[in-house]
């Protein structure tokens, strides 16, 4: 069985000519021992909502994957598997979810696997603690990872895993492929560069580590699992040391066996030195019948709905909801929800910070979606993400609410791993300069298309004091040029519920909310324009024969009406809260807001270049193309040109 996954990654790679055959090759018994012996899954339905979760976190060797898939019985073909890294196949050169069936997280990136894997064992201890009733555990399963010394040297892997050992996931459990093999040397050896002491370091997290496994002994690898599985209080690392391309006679534990194929030569020694006699592709019918968990897997979910159903008979409500969770449904009252927010803020025509006006609105929202689970990198005053409804979650697994430390990129890998494992809706908060610090989960989670929601407050040069450091002049402008992902600016209280409406509605893709420090007025507006917010860009205020257009966002939105009112010749404000969004929209009415042939100027406290496609070389835009700088933040704004006065210049400028 171990012998079937190498041949199929050494020649699916060969057939490519392209591809990482070291590492399946030498998992492959550490791969039988989880999936042919412990891991509860069913090939027939990859969303069963009590099945493991496998995540690959070494996802450059996805052809360990693929084989263990298609053997046990998903539906992914041996022709997708010939057609390895190849244009519009399910096996691309990483795992990517939403292609193959079984594939649970995308995964490349070194360490966000694991990561995610974390989010994904948070979600079960949580949705456990909710649901489960004495003799009724319809949510007991496990998070299993797969992981190398990349991931162990990516720092998000230290944030996620110390959370882990902290809140004590005792249902995840990570097995080390202890190698000691990378590239970036002659003959591949990492002791150049990675000599810690990884059993040391995961035992300080909190972790049960089980070190020294053969992991080319089949026994003692299920050995080792089914101690970890009985562990209740910590999760548990396996440290399992195996020989990279294992039974490649020139190529094993070398560098060469990383990231390149055999070659025909020495994939032809290795089956000589395996015994395998089969020609590529192909697997006898035996070693297929005793992959195939098909069968094994329908009884297991057959057990699970049993008990389901004796659940369902005592607590029909908890059912229900726990149906509704699973499915990504928004409970029936949401919109009434959302309108009650929207008149309150109506109503009270606050003048707050988008920040708290953030907050406002899930004081609303977190009682009324149990599903929403959030959290902050140690800023929870600052972006202000808590509510009264909000419960620190700890060991005992209750709660919504995570302290994640100063830890941003872990948190956001950890939120794609809430999102994916499902039942629930996470939001987490940090300053938006350092959205740095998480890009590469943010990136994640608009390629996987997440329901995540990241909540950056102090947007711009306005938080003031703080200095350069601390102050977001170019990141909004890069998170809007990330494909898919959502990013809303609001101006005001109204803007700032509609957009919460916006990102929890949307099932999509992931939204980021860039929200204020400093206060900013309420903006009056009619029924019909208040519903136009959705639309991410709408006219806020017209004027009869405008000769020029001003397109604001969020805190700039008041200097455009007030330039509006300072010139003397009639000017349209559009306020864009979302240029994602706005971009979606019919080019009939993105025309209407944006009419051809008026000029156009364009505000933010941000670089202008982005600006551009909106205002064309001949418009302007009054922004900032340098860092800032450390003062209180009315000096700053007028400091950098952002008044009244300056903008109704700009407009000046384009119309003459």
């Amino acid at each position: 069985m171990a012998d079937a996954l190498r041949a199929l990654a050494m020649d699916a790679v060969q057939a490519a000519n392209s591809g990482h055959p070291g590492m399946p090759m030498g998992m492959a018994e550490i791969a039988v021992a989880l999936w042919h012996r412990n891991l509860s899954h069913n090939p027939g339905n990859p969303a069963w909502a009590n099945r493991d979760r496998f995540v690959l976190s070494n996802g450059h060797g996805s052809m360990l994957l693929y084989s263990l898939l298609h053997l046990t019985g998903y539906d992914l073909p041996l022709a997708e598997l010939k057609r390895f890294r190849q244009l519009g196949s399910k096996t691309p050169g990483h795992p990517e979810f939403g292609l193959a069936p079984g594939v649970e997280t995308t995964t490349g990136p070194l360490g966000q696997g694991i990561s995610n894997a974390v989010g994904m064992a948070i979600a079960e201890k949580l949705l456990a603690a909710e649901f489960n009733r004495p003799g009724h555990e319809i949510v007991d399963h496990r998070t299993y990872a797969f992981l190398g010394d990349g991931c162990m040297m990516e720092g998000v892997s230290h944030e996620s895993c110390a959370l882990a050992g902290t809140l004590g996931l005792a249902k995840l459990i990570a097995v080390y492929d202890d190698n000691g093999i990378s590239i970036d040397s002659d003959k591949g050896s990492i002791k150049q560069w990675y000599t810690d002491d990884v059993r040391r370091r995961f035992e300080a997290y909190g972790w049960q580590v089980i070190a020294g496994v053969d992991g080319h002994d089949i026994e003692a690898m299920d050995r080792a699992l089914r101690k970890a599985k009985r562990e209740r209080g910590r999760p548990t690392l396996i440290c399992a040391r195996t020989i990279i391309g294992k039974g490649a006679p020139t190529k094993a534990n070398t560098g060469a066996a990383h990231g390149a194929p055999l070659g025909e030569k020495e994939i032809a020694a290795t089956r000589e030195a395996i015994g395998w006699k089969y020609p590529p592709f192909e697997v006898p019918d035996g070693i297929r019948q005793g992959w195939n968990a098909r069968e094994r897997g329908k009884r297991a979910e057959r057990r699970w709905k049993r008990v389901f159903n004796e659940y369902e008979k005592s607590h029909p409500a908890l059912a229900a909801e726990f149906l509704r969770r699973v499915k990504g449904d928004l409970p029936s009252n949401f919109q009434q929800k959302i309108q009650e927010i929207s008149a309150d803020v109506s109503s009270k025509a606050e003048t707050i910070a988008t920040r708290k006006a953030s907050q406002n609105a899930l004081e609303v929202l977190v009682p009324a979606l149990p599903e929403l689970v959030g959290g902050s990198a140690d800023l929870t005053g600052s972006n202000l993400t808590m509510v009264k409804a909000s419960k620190a979650i700890g060991k005992d697994g209750g709660g919504n609410y995570l302290f994640y430390g100063v830890r941003e990129f872990g948190m956001g890998a950890i939120m794609n791993g809430l999102a994916l494992h499902g039942g629930f809706i996470p939001y987490g908060g940090t300053f938006l300069v350092f959205s740095d610090y998480m890009r590469n989960s943010l990136r994640m989670a608009a390629i996987m298309g997440l329901r995540t929601i990241f909540v950056f407050s102090h947007d711009s040069i306005g938080l003031g004091e703080d200095g350069p450091t601390h102050q977001a002049v170019e990141h909004a402008a890069t998170l809007r040029l990330i494909p898919n992902l959502d990013v809303w600016r609001p101006c005001d209280t109204s803007e700032t519920a509609f957009a919460w409406a916006a990102a929890i509605e949307r099932k999509s893709g992931p939204t980021a909310l860039l929200l204020s420090r400093q206060n900013l007025p309420f903006e009056k507006r009619n029924e019909a324009t208040t519903h136009l917010i959705r639309k991410g860009g709408y006219i806020l205020s017209d004027a009869p024969g405008a000769k020029a257009v001003l397109i604001a966002t969020g805190s700039e939105l008041q200097l455009a009406l007030a330039a509006q009112k300072l010139l003397d010749f009639p000017v349209r404000v559009v306020s864009m809260p979302s240029t994602s969004v706005f971009d979606r929209q019919p080019e009939t009415y993105r025309a209407e807001v944006l009419p051809k042939g008026l000029p156009r100027v364009a505000i933010e406290a941000g670089v202008a270049d982005y600006w551009r496609k909106y205002v064309g070389l001949e418009g302007a835009v009054v922004g900032i193309d340098r860092f800032g700088e450390s003062a209180p933040a009315p000096d700053l704004f007028k400091h950098f040109g952002f008044t009244p006065e300056n903008v109704a210049k700009a407009v000046r400028s384009v119309i003459q």
